[in-house]
């Protein structure tokens, strides 16, 4: 179907706050043990690369971590944090910029159940929770480090045209702060994290 076309990788070489805006509504797209995962984007966030210190390209930093955040648009960046989670990023820009957009929460699409078996929920789904973080989200459609630095124009993980929210124009785009870059000094109050306004599966603390 048209809706599950990829995004060509010149969608991702632009800069993180526009490609942040247009992901949102787009469909995450997870192939796992012959099964189609799908989530619609409703929360995102866009990291500036050099100029951001709350970018891991902060300063220009680079380590065999972060590595992968130096490919040109259209790779994933996925990290581990806390020693328990890891969070999904599309890479942005031009080689070298490292520059990306964390993927923080999705809608289920198809193959909800199977999601839920990823997050370990046996009986009970909680509504809005599925996907609602940036860890959730990686959880539920079986992402880990092994993922990193792939392209994202084709399976096993790929983003798809799906019902973009900027192409629809209905204003339901809400820009806020950041989650969780207090240390990051002023670039802590930048207005980058992007969400899907009244959309219940976008993580907490919900814009206000």
């Amino acid at each position: 179907m048209n809706r599950f076309r990829p995004l060509p990788p010149s969608f991702y070489r632009r800069p993180a706050e526009i490609v942040a805006r247009d992901l949102l509504g787009r469909y995450l797209v997870r192939e796992l043990d012959g099964e189609r995962l799908v989530l619609r984007l409703v929360e995102v966030e866009a990291y500036l690369g050099a100029p951001d210190r709350a970018s891991h390209a902060w300063d220009g930093r680079r380590t065999p971590r972060n590595e992968s955040l130096y490919l040109p648009g259209g790779h994933a960046y996925v990290y581990f944090i806390y020693g328990m989670h890891f969070c999904l990023n599309a890479v942005t820009g031009e080689a070298g910029v490292g520059s990306a957009v964390l993927l923080r929460a999705g809608a289920p699409v198809e193959g909800e159940e199977r999601m839920a078996e990823n997050r370990g929920w046996l009986k009970k789904v909680r509504p809005g929770d599925l996907a609602g973080g940036p860890g959730k989200l990686c959880r539920a459609l079986g992402v880990g480090r092994e993922l990193d630095g792939v392209l994202l124009d084709r399976p096993p993980l790929y983003i798809a045209k799906g019902e973009p929210e900027a192409a629809e124009g209905t204003g339901r785009i809400v820009a806020s702060p950041r989650i969780g870059v207090d240390y990051a000094g002023e670039a802590a109050a930048w207005p980058l994290r992007f969400s899907v306004a009244g959309e219940r599966n976008v993580s907490r603390p919900w814009p206000g």
